[in-house]
């Protein structure tokens, strides 16, 4: 099936739409020997090369679903090729086969915190597109004055120079050291401009002295996670960023998972309304005849063993011994909970 050039690389993970549409007006990408064209549709057979550089789009294709989370140190750039030879995320990430990480939405060069990385561009796209609306919370400290009228401007909107934008919420955490001149609060937004979290601040005439993403959409930053340091989502947390933008994830070629049984249910005697009848002889024995070599009824009797005791000519199997009586057990007073096995007085 033919696809326009720009949404078949992006679902192949080579890179945005955006960045594809670029290389085509750069004239760096090339359809079976030819320059392409923006618009131009291509297939899975047809040869692709970017710079040069051939690219299996079939191996590209079928490569399932992946994103990483990245704990972003402030001071790095999330960005492939830095003039300046600023330290890049992309360095640390590990190799991928066919493809390549696109990072789902960018902070700047001051911003540490949570970043997502994924090799399905299309997932990229849709949590990146604005109508979607996918949540991004930021822990920021702010210093200078922070009034009632000024979380109620932000809260309400404010014109900045791409257009309004406003705080879906904002909240002052609660356990931060600092003054009243420096102080932390939490933000949420539903969309990835640039530098937006900065700019309304500073709409305000405040400043913002650190920032720092905690939550995209479902996934939260997690304790334990290095900075600089990467960790694949499980197939759980997958899931639930998928669903999020109503997403199916590619799977694994190959691999289905094998629905579990439920084990058998066991009918008690009770339940079927019929008991055993013990009267009969039986043809086999069970594991504790066999164990402990007990006759049963119908089977030949064992001859009696003779006493060992001097004097004796009484047989073991001859002897009888009284019954117990059925003693009640004395009463404690107290009453016992079945379920948790504790005693309540």
């Amino acid at each position: 099936m033919a696809e326009r050039i720009h949404k078949r690389l992006a679902q192949a993970g080579i890179a945005s739409r955006r960045q594809i549409e670029s290389w085509v007006a750069e004239g760096r990408i090339k359809i079976n020997g030819k320059v392409a064209v923006i618009g131009q549709q291509i297939e899975e057979k047809d040869s692709v090369s970017i710079d040069d550089r051939p690219v299996n789009l079939r191996k590209s294709v079928h490569q399932p679903t992946r994103v990483l989370l990245y704990k972003k140190m402030a001071g790095e750039i999330v960005t492939r090729d830095d003039p300046e030879k600023r330290p890049t995320i992309f360095k640390r990430l590990p190799r991928l086969e066919g493809g390549r990480w696109i990072a789902i939405g960018r902070l700047d060069i001051n911003t540490s915190g949570l970043l997502l990385l994924t090799n399905d561009g299309e997932l990229a796209r849709r949590l990146m597109h604005p109508s979607y609306e996918v949540e991004r919370e930021y822990a920021v400290r702010v210093h200078g004055e922070v009034t009632n009228e000024i979380l109620n401007t932000l809260k309400t909107g404010v014109q900045l120079e791409d257009g309004e934008a406003c705080f879906e919420a904002i909240k002052e955490a609660k356990g931060k050291e600092g003054d009243q001149r420096n102080r932390w609060f939490h933000v949420i937004l539903r969309e990835g401009k640039n530098r937006e979290v900065r700019r309304l601040w500073e709409s305000q005439g405040l400043e913002v002295s650190r920032l720092m993403r905690v939550r995209f959409g479902p996934i939260a930053l997690i304790g334990g996670i290095k900075a600089g340091t990467a960790i694949e989502l499980p197939k759980d947390s997958l899931k639930a960023l998928c669903a999020v933008v109503d997403y199916t994830p590619v799977p694994v070629l190959g691999v289905k998972e094998k629905p579990r049984r439920a084990a058998p249910a066991r009918k008690s005697a009770k339940a079927s309304g019929s008991r055993k009848d013990d009267s009969g002889p039986r043809t086999s024995k069970s594991r504790r005849d066999k164990k402990f070599n007990t006759p049963r009824s119908g089977d030949k009797e064992a001859p009696a063993r003779k006493s060992n005791t001097p004097g004796s000519n009484t047989s073991r199997s001859n002897t009888t011994s009284k019954p117990k009586r059925d003693t009640p057990a004395k009463s404690t007073g107290e009453k016992t909970d079945s379920v948790w096995g504790r005693n309540k007085r």
